[in-house]
């Protein structure tokens, strides 16, 4: 495969025809994956709270301490949540919340073990945003309060808190967010360690074609830092943002009748722009060519619904994410996606490919 640069890939994505783009990533994807299997995981979104200091413009999820709909889930929700999880044959849980004031490492530590003493399952948690805050709050290095965390429990890292590796962009959606490095810096720490992590990008907000392609390569450079030590991104998942409920969509509402007073504006950016199926479908066949260091690329139903996310897997996507048991942060923008594990497999099969269970490091675990 000849690797394409940033100036090529900033060409694709604004000027390639679309059926073209997607054919090329479609035989991108048959070259890493000939075996013609489609994954997917059986898995629960768990949100151990909502309470949050960085009250990011684009997320519609997070709630002060004071809120009455604010919340902290007690030891007796999370452990029923995970027994219905491993009941319908998940092997994993995706725990992840706000960045709560009053949380220092011990909260975290009494957290992971608890799970890990009761239940046999993969804890995939706590995005880079968390662990840094973890770190600051707790006086302690990242290569520290990972080690801590791995030794409580933690098996992997989500990729969220991504968003755009931009800081251009970052300063605008979640000026209180930790910067692009800082993120790049918890992952590869991470990898560092030998953990498995994965990796996100968010469209559809206010970036440009080049903070796209920025993001991109912000993510295959550090791949290729991380291969080769046996740690690194096992996938990459491109998402689009859903602007209900969020400051960010009131806020562009504001720009056509205030331009003075828009944020937007004042950093040289557009209005806000959601990406529609066609540009979702654009960015994840380049993220396939691009990324030629990452084995998969998942397809998102969660933003997309399950028609666009079966269209996906002949745009580069070779994994359909998971059942999503529970999802909580997109579903308070108002859009809820739901679907069952028969209807992904279902999906799979009507694109050509045969279904597979896998597990957190995409071992299958059966095919159906």
């Amino acid at each position: 495969m000849n690797r394409i640069n940033k100036k090529q890939a900033l060409s694709l994505l604004k000027n390639a025809d679309l059926l073209d783009l997607g054919q090329r990533a479609d035989e991108m994807r048959e070259e890493i994956h000939p075996e013609k299997i489609v994954t997917f995981i059986v898995d629960r979104n768990i949100n151990y709270t909502n309470i949050c200091i960085n009250k990011c413009a684009f997320c519609a999820f997070w709630r002060d301490k004071k809120d009455r709909d604010a919340y902290v889930l007690n030891k007796d929700e999370l452990f029923k949540k995970i027994e219905e999880t491993i009941d319908l044959g998940g092997t994993q849980i995706l725990i992840q919340g706000g960045l709560h004031p009053d949380f220092g490492i011990e909260y975290y530590i009494d957290l992971l073990k608890n799970i890990k003493s009761r239940f046999d399952i993969n804890v995939h948690g706590f995005s880079p945003p968390e662990i840094f805050y973890i770190a600051d709050k707790s006086d302690l290095t990242i290569m520290e309060t990972l080690k801590i965390l791995k030794t409580s429990g933690l098996d992997s890292i989500p990729g969220g808190g991504a968003e755009i590796l931009s800081d251009r962009v970052r300063e605008i959606l979640s000026p209180k967010k930790i910067k692009s490095s800082s993120w790049l810096r918890v992952m590869e720490e991470a990898h560092r360690l030998g953990m498995r992590t994965t990796a996100t990008m968010m469209l559809g907000s206010i970036e440009k074609p080049e903070d796209i392609i920025e993001h991109l390569d912000a993510i295959r450079t550090l791949q290729d830092k991380s291969a080769s030590g046996g740690g690194g991104f096992t996938a990459f998942i491109p998402w689009t943002f859903q602007p209900g409920n969020t400051e960010l969509a009131r806020k562009s509402k504001r720009v056509k009748g205030n331009r003075k007073t828009s944020a937007l504006l004042r950093y040289g950016t557009s209005a806000l722009h959601p990406a529609t199926a066609v540009e979702y479908l654009r960015v994840l066949a380049l993220s396939r060519i691009y990324l030629d260091n990452i084995k998969n690329i998942q397809a998102s139903w969660v933003t997309q619904g399950l028609k666009i996310a079966e269209v996906a897997l002949r745009f580069g996507a070779n994994d359909f994410g998971s059942t999503m048991i529970e999802e909580n942060v997109v579903a308070s923008t108002g859009v809820s996606y739901r679907v069952e594990m028969e209807d992904i497999i279902r999906a799979i099969k009507n694109a050509g490919f045969i279904p597979a269970q896998r597990d957190t490091y995409y071992k299958i675990l059966r095919k159906f």
